[in-house]
């Protein structure tokens, strides 16, 4: 893929998560590709379950957003860097709401192959995202 075309291929990813479009944000996928993310539990192979796994986040965080500050292409591999912010008013992986917000820098590494991703890896603080909305506890030192 040339550079404008991996950019083109992030900018429709953008969108589409802007437009919390998850069935949009798959078709970017190849049909066996892998995504590791904490919330998943580590790995998940295929469109749909990449695509459950980003519903979640939507359907969770209603008002999640994603904002890229960096995009690194170097050939078949791209690093996205940003931050994510939302609220936990739709419930996060079955529990009740908390109502409260969160933001986190976050980074995904992705590996390119025939003008689709193969590959991700989410790297995030899910446990800092828990403790800010209040799923889990800190203790107090």
């Amino acid at each position: 893929m040339t550079r404008q075309q991996v950019e083109n291929l992030f900018a429709r990813r953008d969108n589409a998560i802007k437009n919390h479009d998850a069935a949009a944000v798959t078709t970017l996928y190849a049909d066996d590709a892998i995504v590791e993310s904490p919330t998943a539990g580590g790995a998940v192979r295929g469109r749909q379950a990449i695509e459950e796994v980003t519903r979640a986040w939507f359907d969770g965080f209603p008002d999640v957003t994603f904002m890229k500050t960096t995009l690194v292409i170097d050939g078949d591999r791209v690093v996205w860097i940003g931050d994510i912010n939302g609220t936990d008013t739709g419930g996060f992986m079955g529990l009740p709401p908390t109502n409260k917000p969160f933001r986190l820098p976050i980074v995904f590494f992705f590996t390119l192959e025939d003008g689709v991703i193969v590959r991700e890896q989410r790297i995030y603080d899910f446990t800092g995202m828990l403790l800010q909305i209040g799923v889990l506890k800190a203790k107090p030192m």
